[in-house]
């Protein structure tokens, strides 16, 4: 199937690993040129080689710490003089620390939301006149399940993840007219190597095998195990693409059925 993205031009974030980088993998197999970026230097030009072997197209590797303005500056200063225009954006960055809301002083929250809310903001203040210059643009961020049924523990990503599903709905529809869609979807429990030393370290804490705890954890999702990050590169390729044409302000949760929630 053709997608309709070969050549285009993909900003990706926190690509060095896990669902990030399993989102750039498949848009470069797609036809894709890409940008990615994470704050590590080392680990973001291992991901670019190790992409661009795998699928043999460019990827210019940017260290930046999206939670800077200055480092969102330079990376669409990067990819403008790389290739000289930004067709897609990945909206993807780690997560903030977890903790009930009288666990985080105001530097925590502000820190936070530089990190998921205040970087979405910026990245398409930044990539937005690109697009409507082309006539054609396609925006995906990638939050969390926690956007539809807030999670104990998690109140930093509850709020700030869910603010960036009320910006992007809001201006979907001034974006659409301009042929520039924008999406959300929501990862449940994927096994990324984050979560592998998540769950390790439950399994420590707690005097049992990692493969119990990830059993025991996987009883909860309907189709019985934890995700594989290339099926929620499939998603999102999806809505990258020229199929997705008539999906715009959607958020779409990937998580095995994991959530109960009617929306």
């Amino acid at each position: 199937m053709d997608l309709g993205i070969e050549d285009r031009v993909a900003v990706i974030g926190g690509a060095s690993k896990g669902l990030g980088r399993a989102c750039a993998t498949q848009l470069a197999a797609e036809g894709a040129n890409l940008v990615i970026c994470a704050r590590n230097q080392t680990e973001i030009e291992a991901a670019a080689k190790g992409i661009h072997s795998i699928t043999g197209r460019e990827v210019h590797p940017v260290a930046a710490d999206w939670s800077k303005a200055e480092d969102i500056e330079r990376t669409i200063t990067a990819a403008m003089d790389a290739y000289g225009r930004i067709d897609i954006l990945v909206h993807n960055t780690g997560g903030p620390a977890p903790g009930t809301f009288f666990d985080h002083a105001d530097d925590a929250w502000r820190e936070a939301g530089n990190l998921l809310l205040y970087s979405a903001i910026r990245l398409y203040r930044g990539v937005v006149p690109h697009m409507k210059t082309a006539g054609w643009g396609r925006i995906i961020n990638i939050t969390s399940v926690t956007v539809k049924e807030p999670l104990e523990n998690l109140v930093l990503s509850n709020v700030y993840r869910a603010g960036i599903v009320s910006l992007a709905k809001t201006i979907s529809r001034e974006l659409a007219r301009y042929n520039i869609l924008i999406n959300t979807v929501c990862p449940g429990y994927y096994l990324t190597q984050r979560m592998e030393e998540v769950l390790s370290n439950q399994a420590e804490r707690a005097g049992k095998p990692l493969e119990s705890v990830i059993s025991g954890l996987s009883e909860d999702i309907p189709v019985g195990r934890m995700g594989d990050p290339a099926e929620l590169a499939n998603l999102v390729a999806f809505l990258a693409s020229d199929l997705a044409s008539n999906i715009t302000g959607a958020t779409i949760q990937a998580d095995g059925g994991f959530l109960k929630s009617l929306m």
